[in-house]
């Protein structure tokens, strides 16, 4: 067997919990203690055999390059490396977490690799790592592409105890719309942590969630039309009288308003617009006013979303019934 060949063999090593490891990640003592030198592991890196993921960690350069090519691929090779070099116990948690299962987040930081540890002694003595300590059940971890990672259940409640309400609200949107919890999931598991720190946030972060929002700008006007005392809207719902016009982002039937929040890539498509504008003409043809947001009255301008929602009730309730 060549250098190269027995080196990467080495690299099919188990990990504590008994899954591969993601990439046949490996630590430079195990390499050497498989009998391979320092000088023999730097000419694999050279060639493109081995890849260095951290200091004394290095990950299979074919299957390296496989994660890469995933969304958050980088995040996740990285996540791997720093578990095993916290060894045994360590599980990627929080934002971390929420990257590996590709739940949105309103703020993603991939610089940093959240973590959480049984209580004891949890610093990484890095600022590229934040440690997290807590109690973690059996039935709140799993393992994802060979990383140990709180379950998606866990994830969203502690990112609900952590993170402000809106953020909470964003994350626990996405999981639940993708389907990688119920609400029944999370209540579970908040029952488990009800005398954590910040449980009552992450109990009205649940309670507010809602599997219908398709989007971080969905979930977060969500939250502003709360914020601003609106009634709670109706969500993807189709609106525009018999023949149903389309689907609409949110809907105050009472009201006869619809509102619409645009991403910032929404209308690359100049077609699409085209088309946003011909059902918007169709919806108000159907006796229904229509107001839009973007991404900066949503984040920004609270009181000018509050009063734009308000002046089309006020039109909506006034306007007379278009003919049957």
């Amino acid at each position: 067997m060549s250098v190269a060949a027995d080196i990467l063999a080495a690299m099919t090593t188990k990990s504590s919990i008994g899954k591969q490891r993601l990439a046949g990640i490996a630590t430079a003592a195990e390499l050497r203690a498989a009998g391979k030198s320092t000088a023999q592991i730097a000419t694999l890196v050279r060639q493109g055999a081995l890849v260095k993921v951290r200091f004394g960690i290095y990950a299979r350069g074919d299957l390296a390059s496989g994660v890469l090519i995933r969304p958050n691929g980088n995040q996740l090779l990285t996540a791997a490396a720093v578990l095993l070099a916290q060894g045994p116990g360590a599980v990627a948690s929080h934002e971390t977490a929420a990257g590996i299962y590709g739940i949105e987040l309103l703020k993603p930081n991939n610089q940093q690799v959240v973590l959480t540890k049984a209580p004891g002694r949890n610093r990484s003595g890095r600022a590229s790592v934040r440690v997290h300590s807590a109690r973690l059940p059996a039935d709140q971890v799993t393992v994802k592409y060979g990383v140990p990672v709180t379950t998606p259940a866990r994830t969203i409640v502690d990112l609900g105890r952590s993170l402000e309400f809106r953020a909470g609200v964003v994350a626990a949107d996405s999981a639940l719309h993708q389907r990688l919890v119920t609400k029944a999931d999370l209540e579970k598991v908040l029952t488990e942590c009800e005398r954590w720190a910040g449980a009552q946030r992450a109990a009205d972060v649940i309670a507010f969630a809602d599997e219908r929002a398709e989007s971080v700008l969905e979930s977060l006007a969500r939250v502003v039309f709360r914020d601003c005392g609106l009634p709670p809207p109706e969500l993807q719902v189709w609106a525009g009288g018999a023949d149903a016009v389309g689907r609409v982002d949110f809907l105050w039937r009472q009201f006869r308003t619809v509102a619409e929040v645009d991403g910032r890539m929404k209308y690359t498509d100049p077609s699409r617009a085209v088309k946003q504008l011909d059902r918007d003409r169709q919806l108000r043809d159907a006796g229904y006013e229509v107001v839009h947001f973007g991404w900066r009255h949503i984040t920004e301008a609270h009181g000018y979303v509050n009063s734009t929602v308000r002046k089309a009730f006020d039109r909506g309730t006034r306007a007379p019934r278009p003919a049957a």
